[in-house]
């Protein structure tokens, strides 16, 4: 008898030694919020494999192969820990695989048939023959049931057969997951969240790497209107979407803004919004037990991103800022937001608060003894715990819902 279940890969947790289990269960309890809504899902945890069930297996597919943590998903037979049944598992979906080649023909047919080959992993040392043995005899049912050529060196389609001390299966194919580190185990970090195309994928990078993000917005009303903050939290609402929720602070920016760049030079009014953000943002991390701050800059990219300006911005910061992108060049984080679903949202037109106020020819080298003496006319962190404490709290649900199935 065979069962039908999604076999789900892992890399990095193998490196975690004494903290492995912990990252192993955080990628479980992740994967059940994923499929939690589907019918009859399960997650089963092996010896370095997770095993995935749902009545509706490609929508779990789907969904498990988004989880951060996770390396590869196949859809696999389960069977019993025989050569007999792994044979008829194996002809199966070769069978499975082979008709389903964009370019090929079912395997009854008199055409061409694709070639494979068969890789056996025995994890289980009580079963009795060694891994290429197990290759090799169920190589020779697939050659004998469906008359499918072998080649071992650049096949078509592999055939995978795994028996382990838990469980054995056997499957055709794989698909890619992000990799990386389960959100969770990473700690939290607050992304400060424009509406352009870097910061989403500053924030995508630090989930995948395990951090559960939070966000901070200035919205600068109405130079920016409602446009660019819907467009800011449907940006937000993505990046929710691999964790269990994620807080999205509202900062009314506006008053602030036009008090900085009265207080200084113009040329320095963008580096002096962004020690304010760092500050408030700092506020709030502060307030909400968060442990670093993140944005999306890039060396050089803008004149407020050379290494000075960069120094002179995080001096006004109390924990660390992280920044993901800080070595990408521009269409590398662009492919990237591509990919991940956030590069559409990001070019709608909609301008936000960076982009007010900014002089003709801003500064690229701000000493820090010259932002300070700009803010020392205004009380700078009476106004940073002010737009902290003043900040508008849109919560955004996630799509890991509460765990269901056992």
């Amino acid at each position: 008898m065979t069962d039908r279940a999604i076999v789900v890969r892992y890399g990095e947790l193998f490196l975690k030694g004494d903290n492995r289990p912990f990252f192993e269960r955080t990628l479980e309890q992740n994967l059940r919020r994923a499929i939690g809504d589907l019918p009859g899902a399960r997650v089963d945890r092996l010896h370095g494999r997770m095993l995935v069930r749902a009545s509706d297996p490609a929508e779990a597919v789907e969904r498990v192969r988004r989880v951060f943590g996770v390396t590869s998903v196949s859809t696999a037979l389960l069977c019993r820990a025989e050569l007999d049944a792994v044979a008829s598992a194996a002809v199966a979906c070769a069978r499975e695989a082979a008709a389903a080649r964009p370019t090929g023909r079912a395997v009854t047919s008199q055409g061409e048939r694709p070639s494979f080959k068969v890789e056996s992993r025995r994890s289980d040392k009580r079963f009795p023959l060694p891994s290429p043995e197990i290759s090799r005899r169920v190589g020779a049912a697939i050659v004998e049931a469906l008359g499918l050529p072998v080649d071992v060196h650049a096949p078509d389609l592999t055939v995978g057969v795994e028996i382990g001390t838990q469980a054995t299966f056997v499957w055709s194919g794989d698909l890619k997951g992000p990799g990386g580190l389960p959100v969770g185990t990473g700690g939290r970090v607050l992304l400060l969240l424009s509406g352009g195309i870097d910061s989403p994928v500053a924030g995508w990078l630090l989930q995948k790497r395990g951090c559960e993000l939070a966000a901070v917005y200035f919205h600068s009303f109405p130079y920016t209107g409602d446009k660019t903050r819907e467009k800011v939290t449907d940006l937000a609402r993505r990046l929710a979407k691999a964790q269990r929720a994620l807080p999205l602070h509202v900062v009314h920016f506006t008053e602030a803004q036009k008090q900085l760049r009265a207080a200084g030079p113009g040329e320095i009014a963008v580096v002096l919004y962004r020690r304010m953000m760092v500050r408030v943002a700092g506020a709030i991390a502060r307030r909400d037990h968060i442990g670093a701050i993140a944005t999306g800059e890039n060396i050089g990219q803008v004149a407020s991103q050379t290494l000075e300006n960069i120094a002179c911005i995080e001096a006004a910061a109390d924990r660390p800022v992280l920044r993901p992108l800080l070595t990408y060049d521009k269409t590398e984080t662009m492919a990237l937001a591509r990919q991940i679903g956030t590069y559409e949202l990001s070019i709608l037109p909609y301008d936000d608060c960076c982009s007010l106020f900014v002089p003709e020819h801003p500064s690229t080298r701000v000493r820090r003894e010259v932002a300070e003496a700009a803010e020392a006319k205004l009380d700078v962190a009476a106004m940073a715990d002010e737009l902290a404490r003043t900040a508008e709290l849109v919560a955004l649900s996630g799509c890991l819902t509460p765990s269901a199935g056992t």
